[in-house]
């Protein structure tokens, strides 16, 4: 259920917003199709069936089909029905703290988590050789820096996503001013490094 009577002002910006989510993509763990389609429906005050979608974005059923199952799967979108249709319609989620939230959460467990158990098993086929070469065991060490990182990474977002979903944005403003200080404190806001230990 398109509106027709936009201006042309309203359906080029709508345009550039669908592109522009589109290219952003990447950045969130999804292909380009599914990331306009969840601009579209993000975009559009009422809910859209499987057609008007195809015909918004030019693509076939097949792909919209498998990219709205997987949009929710991630929750970012809702099927609505309407009483006496016997389409389906779909309509995103339209808080930024939710949509946030939930594209954090999926990616470390659909990326970041797998990573880390699969790196865990490098390791431990490193550690049942045993008796390792000096190369091996800086091979392991550099495994084990990689793991650890993402293991504070997924640390932090736990420990960050209460915040989120809470729409804590005092808290999150709080937490950006003092990292903020941190980089003015070591100078590494005016491109200036701080001192290694080996300079103390």
């Amino acid at each position: 259920m398109v509106n027709s009577t936009r201006s042309e002002t309203h359906e080029e910006a709508l345009e550039q917003f669908v592109l522009l989510w589109g290219e952003m993509a990447s950045a969130w763990g999804i292909n380009k199709t599914m990331a306009q389609i969840h601009a579209l429906l993000y975009a559009e005050a009422d809910p859209l069936d499987t057609d008007t979608i195809m015909d918004q974005l030019d693509i076939s059923r097949g792909n919209a089909n498998m990219n709205l199952r997987n949009l929710l799967q991630w929750q970012l979108i809702h099927k609505v029905h309407f009483k006496g249709k016997r389409k389906d319609y779909f309509t995103a989620e339209k808080d930024v703290w939710t949509i946030v939230s939930t594209i954090i959460r999926e990616r470390q467990q659909r990326e970041v988590a797998p990573i880390r158990e699969n790196l865990n098993g490098t390791l431990d086929l490193l550690e049942e050789k045993g008796d390792l070469s000096d190369e091996e065991q800086a091979f392991q060490e550099r495994i084990e820096n990689f793991t650890e990182f993402l293991e504070m990474f997924e640390r932090f977002t736990e420990a960050l996503l209460p915040y989120i979903n809470k729409k804590n944005l005092k808290f999150l403003k709080h937490l950006v001013k003092l990292a903020e200080m941190k980089h003015s404190i070591t100078g590494t806001k005016a491109g200036i490094n701080p001192p290694s230990d080996s300079d103390e």
